[in-house]
């Protein structure tokens, strides 16, 4: 695959169905799921010499895509509104984090009071 070839694939992928899903209808509720897009890509190439003289050269490339959850539009009564996606792991991954400098600074606190005393 060329470079041109990954760029072309890569602007297909961006399109805005990717960040807004199909409307879903229930009776007079329409709802729209919201997705957050990340992509990127890079290439390289390369010449020289090795330790022992001779002569090498490489290339490549890549590509990365990724989409989490971020909510939905719920379309009622001619009003919209947001409803935010709750990301579980994150909320638990933060708590720990807290809990972990919250730690941290209790046992540097004792550490001082004990060598004060």
């Amino acid at each position: 695959m060329d470079i041109m070839e990954l760029v072309e694939r890569s602007q297909d992928a961006a399109t805005v169905k990717r960040v807004f899903g199909e409307p879903i209808q229930h009776g007079d509720v329409v709802v729209i799921p919201v997705a957050r897009v990340a992509q990127g890509g890079g290439g390289g190439r390369g010449e020289g010499k090795g330790d022992k003289g001779e002569e090498g050269g490489g290339s490549g490339a890549g590509f990365g895509f990724g989409a989490t959850p971020a909510g939905v539009f719920v379309l009622k009564d001619g009003d919209a509104v947001w409803r935010p996606a709750v990301d579980v792991n994150r909320i638990v991954l933060g708590g720990q984090v807290v809990g972990i400098v919250l730690l941290l600074t209790l046992r540097a606190i004792f550490k001082k009071r004990r060598r004060r005393g």
